[in-house]
């Protein structure tokens, strides 16, 4: 199995940016998805999930109304959408896949490699 997340960069406060994960070798559709991040001196929490139809979101209080997770199973694909970025955002953010919708990390079986996002003020 692998998750592949690039979309990430340097961008201003009040920017956006799109993020993807690529899976491979995995059945897509049956995986709940999320995006987590990690900032330095903290511990990696969860931004957001996706169920494996997509009709089901959940996110973090802190990037709900900004971020928007989708995916694409024909692609095999999760996307999250960042609007509104503020400093506090700026983390490595990891794609990961789980057999259901979970907030912790040992609940998610495959991890992609991590992509930086970086808000500068």
């Amino acid at each position: 199995v692998q998750l592949q997340a690039f979309g990430g960069g340097l961008v201003q406060a009040g920017g956006y940016l799109r993020l993807s994960c690529a899976a491979s070798g995995l059945t897509f559709s049956r995986y709940v998805m999320g995006w987590f991040r990690q900032a330095p001196g903290k511990e990696r929490e969860r931004v957001a999930a996706i169920s494996g139809s997509g009709g089901t979101t959940v996110y973090a209080g802190s990037v709900k109304g900004r971020f928007t997770i989708s995916r694409d199973n024909a692609k095999n694909t999760v996307y999250l959408q960042m609007n509104s970025l503020k400093p506090e955002d700026t983390a490595v953010y990891y794609c990961a896949a789980a057999r259901a919708i979970a907030a912790t990390t040992d609940a998610y079986d495959y991890w992609g490699q991590g992509t930086q996002v970086t808000v500068s003020s």
